[in-house]
């Protein structure tokens, strides 16, 4: 059986703002995304049983419908049933880890993004980059960023995606608490809990806060590849109701710009902080700082740099 292997990288957020709530239940986001190379290989195989069989090396991972990986070939065989049922069978999925889990890198939206395009070509689909991103957008607000990666403003509950000039140049480097997991839903819920008086209630009003982070200080920053004032308008609401719930996140991105970098800042929901470096040496240096004044063996750090891709092809096997 044919099979393919694809690299789906992490994402963080140079920018999270929440303007207001939407009336399917999501939030009204205006966002600013970034793909990095520390990535996931996601295996595809044909198999002849009309099923989804799911694996993965973290034991953390599940393996069952609570997986956005399944859920994205449970879509596929839904949108495509005659090359489910007729040509081709059903999908084993293997998933190599390296993105850690729960921690604000949307490593299950990557995860289903490969699915996606995995199965794209295991079915010989033919689908276009918007017809998967079209497609992804059913299964969660990150996937269809992660399909195409590389920089880019993101709008409506996260679907509506603006790409920007390529920032390949920064490097990253990236903590987590080891055991530390903090759910994306439980942040969402309580910011709408404690500032859903400062929502924006009017459509028009909400359009334009979105527009106009377009012409916004950051994105002005990105076109001039300008690292210092990039790192000087990171901008994540989320912090506001997870850093006073976590400290000890809080405490680990102060000590990442307290070492030398050029800013740093919670990733997403959390519970990963990231601080932005302007060569892999700098990364390096930072990361040793910190190491020497942390002193916790419960923390992971990665060093990632930013890449203008998002899923991509690796090999086929036959």
């Amino acid at each position: 059986m044919r099979s393919y292997s694809l690299i789906a990288p992490a994402k963080i957020n140079l920018y999270l703002e929440i303007l207001g709530s939407r009336s399917d239940g999501y939030h009204e986001l205006a966002m600013i995304l970034q793909t990095i190379d520390l990535a996931d290989q996601i295996d595809l195989r044909s198999i002849s049983k009309d099923e989804i069989q799911l694996h993965c090396t973290h034991p953390e991972v599940p393996l069952d419908k609570s997986n956005l990986a399944y859920r994205a070939a449970e879509l596929m065989m839904k949108e495509f049933p005659q090359a489910f049922a007729h040509q081709y069978g059903g999908v084993e999925i293997t998933i190599h880890k390296q993105i850690p889990v729960a921690a604000g890198l949307a490593g299950g939206s990557t995860d289903a993004a490969a699915v996606l395009v995995g199965i794209d070509l295991l079915w010989k689909l033919g689908l276009t980059q918007s017809e998967l991103q079209e497609l992804a957008a059913k299964l969660g607000s990150d996937v269809p960023f992660c399909i195409s990666g590389g920089t880019a403003i993101a709008t409506g509950r996260g679907e509506n995606l603006s790409p920007l000039p390529d920032l390949d140049h920064l490097y990253v480097v990236l903590a987590k608490h080891r055991k530390l997991a903090v759910s994306t839903a439980w942040a969402y819920q309580n910011y709408r809990q404690q500032f859903s008086s400062s929502y924006i209630s009017d459509t028009e009003s909400l359009e334009s806060r979105a527009s106009r982070v377009h012409s916004g200080q950051l994105v002005n920053a990105i076109f001039h590849k300008d690292s210092v004032k990039i790192s000087s308008l990171l901008h994540n609401d989320l912090e506001r109701v997870v850093l006073p719930a976590y400290p000890q996140i809080l405490q680990l991105r102060e000590a990442l710009q307290n070492a030398g970098a050029l800013g740093s800042m919670m990733s997403g929901s959390g519970s990963t902080v990231f601080a932005l470096a302007e060569s892999n040496a700098h990364a390096q240096e930072i990361l040793e700082k910190v190491k020497l004044r942390v002193l916790n063996p419960e923390i992971d750090f990665w060093i990632a740099r930013f890449c203008n891709t998002g899923i991509r092809f690796l090999h086929t096997i036959y």
